[in-house]
């Protein structure tokens, strides 16, 4: 068996018969470039371009804005400089909400085992239910397994989590982008961008 086989997250043809079996990152909708290398690229670049946390949190450069146009202004553009350390906020708020919720964590695992294991029996056998021949493709696998997660997700609390993480960054990222003043020179590509 070729080692491409055995690689999950290839977008190559990774089934061992030849059938055309997608490694998971393509068989989740995701495009076909994309793969675990592409995601650790984006990760790459963004902890590159973070802005240094000691500046981000200064407090002698947070100040109430004059008035609803500035504060429109701080948020753009600190949106604009600052959108990397906005991100690792939002994933600390993620992961930081899966961690607080062992039920939540549970569902998780049990979610993506059922994945993995769909995955694993896919690479050694077709999966025929009902009269002979008719087979069970592995994207109907994956629904009918995402859809009995549902309940369990439900009963973990995960539509709560959501809300909480998106109204928890926003709130964040609101309040940071809105109070913490723009530096002298971007105040001056500001008034010299044209209208």
């Amino acid at each position: 068996m070729d080692s491409k086989a055995g690689d999950l997250f290839s977008a190559e043809d990774a089934h061992p018969t030849g059938t055309g079996g997608a490694g998971i990152m393509a068989r989740f909708g995701f495009p076909k470039g994309f793969s675990a290398s592409v995601a650790k690229e984006w990760f790459d670049r963004r902890r590159v371009s973070i802005r240094p946390w000691a500046s981000f949190v200064d407090q002698r450069k947070f100040s109430k804005p004059r008035n609803f146009g500035e504060m429109c202004q701080r948020v753009v553009k600190n949106v604009e400089i600052y959108n990397s350390n906005y991100t690792f906020i939002f994933l600390g708020l993620i992961l930081y909400c899966i961690i607080s919720s062992p039920m939540l964590l549970i569902a998780l695992a049990v979610f993506l085992g059922a994945f993995y294991i769909i995955h694993l029996k896919s690479l050694e056998s077709k999966l025929v239910v009902f009269e002979p021949g008719k087979e069970l493709t592995v994207p109907h696998q994956m629904s009918l397994a995402g859809a009995v997660s549902l309940p369990v997700f439900w009963l973990a609390g995960a539509g709560a989590a959501v809300f909480w993480v998106l109204g928890a960054t926003l709130f964040v990222i609101g309040t940071h982008a809105a109070f913490r003043e723009l530096e002298l020179s971007d105040v001056e590509e500001l008034l010299m961008e044209p209208v």
